[in-house]
């Protein structure tokens, strides 16, 4: 809940306070995508009954371009419309943008049915399958960006070459470094939280112009959908800055983003992962949880690492794991587990800055779920360098190989159903095929003259 309600709305609406309602919802790519309603309309009509778009918003490439090989969406099919419904507890204003609120939506066919392949819909079924049990999951994500002096359209207009960052150097904890951003960095925290979420802290990283913002955790799907706003947020306020910020997982050849989900399950009594009396303070349940991630991170990297760049950043010593394994408080694992008693969770270390926020905690909880079911035992947790291991799997090194452990994945179509696998295989074979079709500078420079 974000504190603004539908009443709230209606009362700003009337006094002319808001004119406008973003009602949106996150695409494939993990873009916020949707409409501007006239404030009275949406209070008159859109808030009971929804809004229409087309179908292809979950059938496009990054550049929006139509494509084939999707179910839902073709010519063949007439690309017609979605519904979308606001989920009304996802109402809040937009502080950065004047008499603007925003919602949420889910998405439905003309009979009702839900859009399978919405990314909010494929985290609602794992979530549903945990309320089966009894249990909630509590997520934070911890989402790195890099900011550059330019603006977007400048960024554009020189083909991203040539960007300034906004530090010039390591600034991981930096006071007097991230003061230079601190303009924008405050405008982006008090803006977030006008809109409805807990801000934590902000520090620098370690990449030149890089920051992170942090929130409070929550239960998973408000998590997620804060996820949303932040980031489509963060780049609208630093728009209107004058400079640009990426989410990229891989901007240079030094650190990437990194989004860091930390995951916990508590039912009626509290947190299911808190065993005093066992070994690490870690009970059956979280031992098994763990051991199901490690047993589905390779098939599942797909919803962890969705695009080309994402694999990039898989580089030993870089901070970004390429280790499948497990360690107490140890960065360089893929799955680190944190906190004591009742705040024991698992960060999951895997997801870049480009992650669809959803896809990544819906893999989380059906591979937690599935050591569960399954009862599977944990080892021990690695202790050293697992940059180093050699007796442990490897993350998959392209989006090509997450693709195809993705595709013969019977665990992936029994957690998310056969539609969904193969919705998000075209997506991926779709940009393989677009990336080894195109010409870079770095083959230019390497061949050109040389070659």
């Amino acid at each position: 809940m974000t504190g603004f309600s539908e009443a709230d709305l209606e009362r700003l609406v009337a006094a002319g306070d808001i004119d406008t309602v973003i009602v949106a919802f996150t695409d494939m790519q993990g873009r916020l995508v949707g409409k501007r309603v006239a404030g009275r309309f949406f209070v008159d009509e859109v808030a009971g009954h929804g809004a229409e778009c087309c179908s292809y918003l979950l059938a496009v490439d990054v550049d929006m371009n139509t494509v084939a090989g999707y179910a839902m969406s073709s010519w063949e099919t007439g690309y017609g419309d979605m519904t979308m419904t606001p989920d009304l507890s996802t109402l809040r204003r937009v502080p950065w943008l004047p008499g603007t609120a925003l919602v949420l939506a889910d998405l439905s066919w003309a009979d009702g049915s839900p859009v399978a392949v919405s990314p909010r819909a494929v985290l609602r079924r794992q979530l549903d399958r945990l309320g089966e049990r009894g249990l909630v999951a509590d997520v934070a994500t911890e989402l790195e960006f890099i900011v550059f002096d330019q603006s977007y359209r400048q960024a554009w207009a020189g083909g991203y070459r040539d960007l300034t960052p906004a530090s010039d150097y390591n600034i991981d904890y930096a006071i007097a470094a991230s003061t230079r951003m601190e303009p924008l960095l405050r405008d982006i925290r008090l803006g977030m939280q006008g809109a409805g979420l807990r801000v934590e802290t902000s520090k620098g990283e370690c990449n030149a112009g890089q920051q992170e913002i942090g929130f409070r955790y929550d239960q998973a799907l408000v998590t997620c959908d804060n996820h949303a706003v932040y980031r489509n947020g963060a780049k609208e306020i630093a728009d209107r800055h004058g400079k640009s910020l990426t989410f990229m997982a891989k901007y240079d050849a030094r650190e990437g983003n990194s989004c860091h989900i930390h995951v916990s399950l508590r039912d009626t009594e509290g947190s299911v992962f808190s065993d005093p009396d066992a070994p690490q303070g870690m009970s059956a349940t979280f031992r098994s949880f763990i051991a199901g991630l490690l047993a589905t991170v390779r098939e599942f990297t797909l919803f962890y690492a969705p695009n080309i760049n994402s694999y990039k950043r898989f580089a030993d010593g870089s901070f970004a794991p390429t280790a499948v394994a497990w360690g107490l408080d140890n960065r360089t694992c893929a799955l680190r587990v944190v906190g004591h008693g009742p705040s024991i969770r698992v960060e999951c270390r895997v997801p870049g800055g480009d992650v669809n926020q959803y896809l990544a905690v819906a893999a989380l909880v059906a591979g937690g779920l599935y050591g569960i079911e399954q009862g599977l035992e944990l080892g021990e947790p690695y202790l050293g360098n697992a940059y180093e291991a050699q007796d442990v799997e490897r993350l998959p090194g392209t989006l090509t190989e997450a693709a195809a452990a993705f595709g013969a994945s019977s665990r992936a179509r029994a957690a998310f159903g056969d539609e969904v696998v193969a919705h998000y295989l075209n997506n991926a074979h779709v940009e393989q095929a677009v990336f080894n079709a195109a010409v870079t500078d770095w083959e230019r420079i390497r061949g050109f003259e040389r070659l």
